[in-house]
């Protein structure tokens, strides 16, 4: 149960970095993807994410990453005890929000990546502090 329970430390991004990203202004020749972890469940284990196959850090409870990327396909990744991947297909001067829902498993959390519409997005990352981004 501690381990379900517990809260896990990651890199966290400046408070400037945070404020910025969650202005939600987007260039308007790259796309904005985030990908947020509001949920405390499963808080003591840290979960790697990667963008395009490259590992960008790992999300704890209540964190998020945003990339600013070129428009184009991009794949998000999410490795604990299981992978989950999502392909996106972004535009030039759009958001994009990815919740890494966490789910019991076995030995460690699962997860599961969902695309989510900008209104819900937004309110996930509000409720989140910007981690560290290897990029």
């Amino acid at each position: 149960v501690s381990i379900v329970s517990g809260c896990a430390s990651v890199p966290m991004a400046s408070i400037d970095e945070d404020v910025k990203a969650k202005s939600f202004t987007i260039p308007a020749d790259k796309s904005s993807i985030y990908v947020y972890r509001n949920e405390s469940f499963g808080g003591a284990i840290p979960i790697a994410v990667s963008l395009d196959g490259k590992v960008a850090g790992q999300t704890g409870p209540k964190t998020y990453f945003m990339w600013e990327v070129e428009p184009g396909s991009h794949e998000v990744g999410s490795i604990s005890e299981n992978t989950s991947t999502l392909k996106l297909n972004t535009e030039a001067g759009k958001a994009y929000y990815v919740w890494q829902e966490v789910k019991m498993g076995l030995w460690m959390p699962r997860s599961l990546l969902q695309e989510v519409d900008v209104e819900t997005g937004k309110k996930g990352v509000a409720e989140c502090k910007r981690a560290q981004s290897n990029f």
